[in-house]
């Protein structure tokens, strides 16, 4: 099990920090999403800055042209000797026309599948030299010349992560990515009811089988020393699953467990700002409908029994601010390591 953290998403001027950290550390990889600051920015300057640990991030794709995110994903996987990961997200319609000013393109899980594809075709022309011919719908890449091909790299090309919420894109991550990145506002009931059975008839669709892709453990968890640490820390899920259980987008994890009414209770209350109202909204009950919890000492076995589909989990709030914090988690993280799961989720076997 490969063991990561998040960092970096901030100032460019904690990204050193924050990717030396987790290196001594013993985490396998560092992502930074993409809310506040540029994600590229941040993992240029993490490949820049370290030596093992993979670099990761959830970068919003359609405001930029496939092309820019191909180079800069080619420079930046040539300048980390391999250790990059893209991983792409397409955002919800509102914030792509009203924040980004870009066009929506009403069925974003075929415009992604075009999207990474061409990306892929991009990167053969680059390490090849051969003329590039890829037409879509929504695009084309027929032209290059030497004066603007950066040339081969000494690395596989990068690897591309798909995040996902939905029937449509679970399929296309699937049949595409690299990577399947299920967005955090996710249940297990949702991830095992909706999401990974999509991912397999993405996979079908795509001749392909578990093995191909790598898919990271979703959903909120919340783990401690103590049982009683757990319970003090549930509460800090309350602002998050207010915040995106706001988006209508989102509304299909409501529905599984039959919140469909609370989810748009928290929608109408967004559109008035009433966010602290919004966290005030989300009772005890739906905070354990949608943690899964564990203590440190038990991780290994909640992997073994929760996350046997993934091959990568987040373990990025481990507290390590005194030396003996930070060598309980040295520990923690080493043997989360160890585990080893069939990367197959129970009952979808391809």
């Amino acid at each position: 099990m490969k063991v990561g953290t998040s960092g970096g998403s901030g100032w460019l001027t904690g990204v050193v920090d924050a990717v030396t950290a987790a290196e001594e550390m013993g985490y396998d990889e560092i992502s930074n999403g993409e809310l506040q600051h540029d994600s590229m920015l941040s993992a240029a300057l993490a490949a820049a800055n370290s030596s093992r640990i993979g670099i990761g991030t959830f970068t919003i794709a359609f405001p930029r042209s496939p092309m820019v995110l191909a180079m800069e994903a080619w420079d930046i996987q040539h300048l980390s000797k391999g250790r990059f990961t893209i991983g792409l997200g397409t955002q919800v319609k509102g914030h792509n026309i009203n924040r980004f000013s870009t066009e929506w393109p009403g069925a974003p899980a075929p415009r992604i599948k075009e999207y990474i594809t061409m990306m892929r075709a991009v990167w053969k022309s680059f390490q090849t030299g051969e003329k590039p011919d890829y037409a879509g719908k929504y695009y084309h890449y027929t032209l290059m010349t030497p004066a603007f091909n950066p040339g081969p790299i000494d690395y596989p090309a990068p690897k591309i992560g798909l995040g996902c919420v939905g029937d449509g894109m679970s399929r296309v991550a699937g049949e595409v990515a690299d990577v399947v990145m299920p967005h955090g506002f996710m249940t297990d009931k949702y991830m095992r009811d909706v999401l990974l059975p999509n991912v397999a008839i993405g996979l079908k669709r795509g001749g392909r089988t578990w093995s191909d892709i790598e898919v990271t453990g979703g959903g909120f968890t919340v783990f401690g020393e103590t049982d009683s640490e757990i319970e003090q820390k549930l509460d800090g899920l309350r602002r998050p699953i207010s915040f995106y259980g706001s988006t209508r987008s989102y509304h299909e994890i409501f529905e599984v467990h039959g919140l469909k009414d609370f989810g748009m209770q928290l929608h109408s209350m967004s559109l008035q700002g009433k966010w602290d109202d919004m966290r005030s909204a989300v009772t005890e009950d739906i905070v354990r409908v949608f943690a899964q919890t564990s203590t440190y000492d038990k991780l290994p076995e909640f992997v073994q029994e929760h996350r046997e589909y993934a091959s990568r989990i987040s373990l990025g709030d481990l507290p390590t601010q005194t030396p003996e914090q930070r060598e309980r988690a040295k520990h923690i993280i080493a043997e989360v390591q160890k585990v080893k799961v069939p990367g197959v989720p129970k009952g979808l076997e391809i």
